[in-house]
């Protein structure tokens, strides 16, 4: 039995790490693929290199063509978007 008391410390200690560290960071990187997955045609997007442009077109493999500038196309990974500023309508 004394065995067990000197465990327990250490389960509490794990059990408060996975309430605080480990489960919201899951939840953040399931709303960033949730995010990024939703990502559509004229969004307004920022990456996380800090370019703030509007997604032109997206690829199947996994990249974006954002237009930083009038003219100016970038290809980007999906995944790099940090944020997206404005959502467009979805069209009917």
């Amino acid at each position: 039995m004394a065995g067990i008391e000197q465990f327990i410390p250490l389960i509490l200690i794990f059990a408060i790490m996975y309430f605080l560290l480990i489960r919201p960071q899951q939840k953040k990187v399931k709303e960033h693929a949730a995010m990024v997955a939703a990502l559509r045609r004229g969004d307004q997007v920022v990456t996380q290199g800090g370019i703030i442009g509007k997604v032109v077109k997206v690829k199947e493999d996994g990249e974006l063509e954002v237009e930083i500038a009038d003219g100016v196309k970038i290809r980007v990974i999906q995944s790099t978007i940090a944020t997206v500023v404005s959502k467009t309508e979805p069209a009917k």
